[in-house]
């Protein structure tokens, strides 16, 4: 007997839903993708018991005749695509004709449709994948399908479903996604007969961002173009003090896909402003030629290839670091409405002042802090200007001896003197690292650290590192370190605390960590023990130099280490809490 035997028909269309279909949210994404092919204008999605019982979705799309409808159960029946040329450059969301008769195959599917123009519609019922019956139907223009009891017929499969709340919650989030991806469309979703959520169609994206996630006026803008590439979105600013894993969109030609290389370049554009570990909050839509993407890589059509992947990473990587180094700084609202019949609940206290108007030596005023001259007004900015971080910021004084408030045209801003400076302190190393090494301060007697065996061997493995940031380290024996020479802007004082916290960095790191890591972590950690302290008075000189430097780095809203660089209370806050506007 031959060894090699066809599949029937059924089971080959069973092993096609397994790649299709893993969960009740991927019935929801395919029949959600053809209704947007389709040019519908509204989408309704419907579910019971997390998608097991039912998954339902209608539109108001072009419906399809009786032909058409029996045609679009069968496998690989598609009006996407004609030739094996057109696979070259595809512009919908399906193409490949599996996705229906998959589904099909694993459920009791009703397909109810109408094209424009006929006086009555067609209603298709399968069972396992084989029809049940053809009928004509009165129903609306577009197209309505009922995937009953999925996985019925494969009661493995639908064992190892999570629970209904867990499959419903996974049902939310794609049709949330998708609804991102085609905003001028209406969407609903109703889960055990409750309304999840109703966005009408949206006039822009920022729009539907607005509808699907709430309050997004923290987001940072995202826009590039660079031969044929398209760059525009959103995200979370450095200075995020949200949680820390956020959503992450991202979708190429309209479609969403999750791809490393993306994943990659927004990490990297991140890791440049800190090292601080994050998976921000991310929607990025990227425009491309259709021949410059393969989407024809993956059963779902969630993973793609490109052509120039080095290309894309690079415009990502760069478009969203530009954006970042753009970003603003978050803002200090006043909580609690006027009342002046009783106090205003302020979480910003008038810093400082006791009765009859006389400073306390807590508050250091810029012209009490060794300041030769008062600076003269701020000049307004100009209504076209762009709205940077930082607009020329004018400080007044410190504030405990650790916070610097300054005030520009925008309004009041408290920056936190040790956070700034070890800002500005870091992209001034890495800068100089790029090209060269560190200046070095050669001691006149070398001194002895001691620490650990681990912590010692963890430098010593980095020594060539330790060398481009200006430290000359060499085990002397026993548990002790001899240092000849540290970085020329860190000092002597602190050289013996600094190179114990970067033992402890680089312990942390994989063996295998690239030495840009490496530096970057070493980079970090100096900068922290080199910047200047809190509880530290300044003179006003130091104060405006810290400004200065500040204004001219490109990352300025928080340190290396992720912690916010300043607050800001906006001219309108102020206004607003008194009554002004």
């Amino acid at each position: 007997m031959a060894k090699i035997h066809r599949l029937p028909a059924d089971l080959a269309n069973q092993i096609a839903a397994g790649e299709v279909v893993e969960r009740p949210a991927s019935v929801v994404k395919e029949l959600v993708e053809n209704s947007v092919d389709a040019g519908a204008r509204r989408i309704v999605v419907t579910t019971e018991f997390g998608g097991k019982r039912l998954v339902r979705v209608e539109d108001d799309g072009e419906g399809m005749d009786e032909v058409d409808a029996r045609l679009a159960l069968e496998r690989h029946a598609t009006s996407k695509i004609r030739e094996s040329s057109d696979l070259a450059a595809i512009g919908t969301l399906g193409f490949r004709g599996e996705a229906l008769p998959s589904i099909a195959s694993v459920s009791h599917l009703t397909l109810r449709t109408r094209a424009g123009g006929l006086s009555a519609g067609t209603e298709v019922r399968m069972h396992g994948g084989s029809v049940a019956s053809v009928t004509a139907a009165g129903c609306p223009d577009g197209t309505r399908i009922d995937v009953e009891d999925l996985f019925y017929n494969l009661p493995a499969r639908r064992k190892f479903l999570k629970s209904d709340a867990a499959e419903a919650g996974q049902i939310s989030r794609i049709v949330a996604q998708l609804a991102l991806g085609a905003w001028s469309v209406g969407f609903s979703l109703v889960a055990a007969g409750r309304r999840v959520f109703d966005c009408p169609p949206a006039a822009t994206r920022l729009e539907r961002l607005f509808q699907i996630y709430g309050d997004v006026s923290d987001l940072i803008e995202v826009r590039k173009e660079a031969g044929g590439l398209v760059v525009t979105g959103y995200l979370a600013p450095l200075a995020d003090t949200g949680p820390k894993r956020g959503p992450q969109n991202v979708f190429v030609n309209r479609r969403l896909v999750r791809d490393r290389t993306i994943a990659h370049a927004i990490a990297d554009a991140y890791s440049l402003a800190s090292i601080k570990e994050r998976s921000p909050e991310v929607h990025l839509f990227i425009e491309m030629p259709l021949d410059a993407v393969d989407v024809n890589v993956h059963p779902t059509k969630a993973e793609v290839r490109f052509r120039e992947q080095s290309f894309v990473h690079e415009i990502v990587r760069r478009a969203v670091a530009d954006a970042l180094g753009h970003g603003r700084a978050p803002t200090l609202t006043l909580t609690g409405a006027p009342n002046f019949g009783g106090r205003v609940g302020e979480t910003l206290p008038i810093p400082g002042v006791l009765a009859g108007g006389v400073y306390s030596s807590r508050w250091r005023p810029a012209f009490a802090a060794g300041a030769a001259s008062v600076v003269g007004p701020v000049a307004p900015l100009a209504p076209d200007a762009p709205s940077g971080v930082f607009a020329p910021l004018v400080p007044l004084g410190q504030f405990r001896d650790t916070f610097i408030i300054a005030v520009d045209a925008e309004g009041v801003a408290i920056i936190d003197q040790h956070v700034a400076h070890e800002r500005v302190l870091y992209e001034r190393t890495l800068e100089r690292l790029t090209s060269d090494r560190l200046e070095s301060q050669r001691l006149l007697v070398p001194m002895l650290v001691e620490m650990s065996g681990a912590a010692r061997e963890a430098l010593m493995a980095r020594s060539t590192d330790l060398g481009r940031l200006g430290f000359e380290v060499e085990e002397f024996g026993g548990d002790a370190l001899r240092v000849a020479a540290v970085p020329g802007i860190l000092g002597t004082a602190d050289a013996a605390a600094t190179l114990r916290a970067l033992s402890e960095d680089l312990e942390g790191l994989d063996r295998g960590s690239p030495a840009e890591a490496a530096l970057k972590q070493m980079s970090a950690t100096i900068a922290c023990h080199a910047a200047v302290k809190a509880n530290y008075p300044l003179t006003y000189e130091k104060m405006a130099h810290i400004l200065e430097e500040l204004a001219a780095t490109a990352f300025s809203t928080v340190c290396p280490h992720g912690r916010p660089v300043m607050l800001r209370l906006t001219r309108r806050e102020i206004e607003k809490n008194f009554q002004r506007i």
